[in-house]
């Protein structure tokens, strides 16, 4: 099998910074950045406002809108909470009390940013935790490779503080991690000086903008190379990899074309894509995407394919496309939380397992943590998605108006029978003799379409004059008494 060709393409404009990640021509990352940054990586000194036993959890004020949640469990720090019986929170918070944390999670709907005390400064090859004295070592590096980087680190590693090595540091000499390691600590040390001067809420670390954590989290020698249409971006860029992986910079360039950068990769219509619902696969067949509240559902549908052999081997062709395609579905639309994957139902159990070991090397591409449970014999796929913001259609869309997030808008029938009601119930309990109803424009040409005569019988129902006239002011199912009074003054209003 050919080698994977991976590409980085940074754009940025004044209004905003997009980042995208190409496999073989195809979109499979993409992240928009604009005024309002995310806030995960961020460091804050905080105030606890409740603590609430009931839930071993605690909301902390860190100046956001909402006030940030931070569960039992993820309370470290080097004041000996870990000798608390049974890990009470009230035994180690109280409101008022000053903490230093850092967001795990942005803000998502109702909900505020998910926090934690265990903090952790990311460097080019190393995360550094201050309160642990864990040393860990990526498992996607090669077993020789891991046991080299476990040596240097060991030796270099202050005692009593954590540190993991991450896959960016494959084939970095002692001196790059070493390096690395003395700038983290140098950060660490301006952070804790920070929290001393600040006064709650107030933020002393802010994570890099997403074009430079990009390139520190993401960008290695699997990519072929990382082209960005900015210049002061591109120099910038440029001047953090010199400090950090010299040998990466050659692959760094200036896009200099008149046709933008994500045109010239054909991406307008990939990134379109991630707004609709259903994805067409090569062969005819199609997934179906659907988030809910609790989980995402992905259905596998054959479409338009039929096959050539038989249906097993339809079903069975189809599955193995849609495993690919899910795969990079999930990670272009960011999606977290549950999913389940309902695969067309296979009679071949060696079917399945081909179907489910290609699903697994898709996701083994997919640098989102997940966990993923066996398929089982109708075809379905259960996993979590490590969820950190809300995603792209998140960025790029707010909720319909009309429907209110719901994908659905009430039938022309509905509307005709609510509106109608509506105004029978005025005509039926109101006092003047004629009336002037605004109607939704879109409702209005409803009720007035051919053989429909909703006038003429309120009309005869109530024996009062009736009238009306579209107004867009008014919702789909709205009803709005413009005038009333006297018949004529009616009429002439309407016209």
């Amino acid at each position: 099998m050919a080698e994977l060709v991976r590409e980085m393409l940074i754009s940025h404009d004044p209004s905003e910074t997009r980042v995208a990640v190409i496999e073989d021509g195809k979109l499979v990352e993409f992240y928009i950045e604009r005024a309002k940054r995310s806030v995960v990586g961020n460091v804050y000194l905080g105030r606890v406002k409740d603590v609430l036993p009931g839930m071993q959890a605690a909301f902390v004020d860190i100046g956001l809108e909402k006030n940030a949640f931070l569960y039992v469990d993820e309370i470290v720090a080097p004041e000996g909470f870990e000798d608390v019986p049974k890990r009470d929170i009230t035994q180690m918070l109280r409101p008022g009390q000053q903490i230093l944390v850092q967001v795990l999670k942005d803000p998502m709907g109702t909900k505020g940013a998910r926090a934690t005390t265990d903090i952790t400064l990311p460097g080019r090859f190393l995360v550094l935790m201050p309160y642990s004295d864990f040393v860990g070592i990526s498992r996607k590096l090669p077993e020789e490779e891991r046991d080299r980087l476990h040596a240097i680190i060991t030796e270099a590693a202050p005692q009593g503080v954590g540190v993991i090595v991450r896959t960016a540091a494959s084939g970095s000499s002692a001196k790059d991690i070493t390096s690395d390691l003395e700038f983290l600590q140098r950060l660490w040390k301006r952070v804790q000086h920070q929290a001393q001067e600040a006064l709650p809420p107030e933020v002393v670390y802010t994570e890099m903008d997403l074009a430079l954590r990009f390139v520190r989290d993401v960008f290695g020698e699997d990519f072929k190379r990382l082209l960005i249409d900015d210049k002061s971006l591109f120099e910038k860029i440029a001047s953090f990899l010199k400090k950090t992986s010299p040998e990466l910079v050659r692959s760094v360039q200036l896009y200099r074309e008149k046709v933008p950068l994500f045109d010239y990769f054909a991406l307008p219509d990939q990134i379109a894509s991630v707004l609709e619902r259903t994805v067409r696969l090569p062969s005819g067949g199609y997934i179906a995407i659907d988030p809910t509240e609790a989980l995402t559902a992905v259905d596998v549908n054959t479409g338009k394919y039929t096959g050539r052999k038989s249906l097993e081997d339809t079903i069975y062709r189809t599955n193995l496309e849609a495993a690919d395609e899910v795969v990079r579905q999930l990670r272009l639309r960011d999606v977290g939380g549950i999913i389940v994957v309902d695969f067309i139902d296979m009679e071949d159990q060696f079917h399945r397992a081909e179907v489910f070991a290609r699903f697994n090397k898709a996701l083994e591409r997919d640098r989102t943590k997940t966990r993923v449970m066996d398929i089982s014999k109708l075809g379905l796929v259960e996993m979590t998605r490590k969820n950190v913001t809300d995603g792209i259609t998140a960025v790029l869309t707010d909720s319909c108006p009309t429907c209110h997030g719901e994908g659905r808008v009430l039938s022309d029938s509905t509307r005709r029978i609510m509106v109608e009601r509506r105004m029978r119930e005025v005509l039926r309990t109101g006092k003047s003799p004629a009336y002037l109803f605004g109607l939704h424009p879109e409702t209005y040409a409803i009720v007035n379409a051919p053989g429909q005569n909703v006038i003429a019988m309120l009309r005869a129902e109530t024996r009062r004059q009736v009238a009306m006239v579209p107004d867009p002011d008014c919702g789909p199912a709205e009803v709005r008494i413009l005038i009333e009074g006297k018949a004529g003054a009616i009429e002439r209003a309407a016209r």
